[in-house]
């Protein structure tokens, strides 16, 4: 009776397509290289971009007479610039469920929207820096300047590679369809995707929110 329930909960698993993800080239259980290595990745980006953090944690009260957050911000755009790049989550979200679903063109839909809303964030973000360049607030302006804008740019830069991997995938699908390959990527780019949003979240708080406190 136990190995018959055994073999049930084995075939059910086998059946999700989650499970298939998980396996390696060769069809073992323990984990598609491909998937560990972009988690290998995503820990290296994620020192990466504490290092900026804290760099900008270090200048982020180097003025040199120069304007300050409170001075420069513009929270309200930046506050729905975030909610740009939430809600483009959930849009990756929905394209995930249609691929589990199978279907292909609701996937390409979703990832379509998703990198409508990644366009914008980064064309808001543009303006932002063309903006603040404009009033003379630029890098070499001070050590507060220099900090805001590596760390800023670096998750724009991010995203915008984001953006660029979305319509690979988008070819992809169109030339392959959901093979497994393609599962496989969209997963890796369902991680490097939420793994900016939350890399925002931290930029947000603790670049503006804070910034306008001082």
């Amino acid at each position: 009776m136990a190995d018959a329930l055994d073999r049930q909960a084995q075939a059910e698993a086998a059946a999700s397509p989650t499970w298939h993800l998980a396996q390696d080239d060769h069809g073992h259980g323990h984990g598609s290289p491909t998937i560990l290595g972009f988690w290998i990745y995503l820990m290296s980006d994620a020192l990466l971009f504490a290092a900026l953090f804290a760099t900008y944690g270090v200048l982020s009260t180097s003025y040199a007479g120069g304007p300050t957050p409170r001075e420069l911000f513009d929270l309200p755009l930046v506050a729905l610039n975030t909610a740009i790049l939430l809600v483009s989550s959930i849009t990756y979200g929905f394209a995930m469920l249609a691929m589990e679903r199978g279907a292909l063109r609701g996937t390409q839909l979703w990832l379509l929207v998703t990198g409508l809303f990644g366009v914008a964030f980064v064309g808001v973000e543009l303006y932002e820096f063309s903006h603040l360049i404009a009033e003379g607030a630029t890098p070499q302006r001070s050590g507060f300047l220099s900090g805001f804008f590596t760390l800023v740019a670096t998750h724009g830069l991010h995203v915008t590679v984001g953006i660029v991997w979305i319509l690979v995938m988008l070819v992809q699908l169109q030339q392959r369809g959901l093979h497994l390959d393609n599962k496989r990527s969209l997963l890796c780019l369902s991680m490097f995707w939420h793994f900016l949003d939350v890399i925002w979240i931290g930029v947000f708080t603790f670049v503006y929110l804070l910034g306008m406190l001082r």
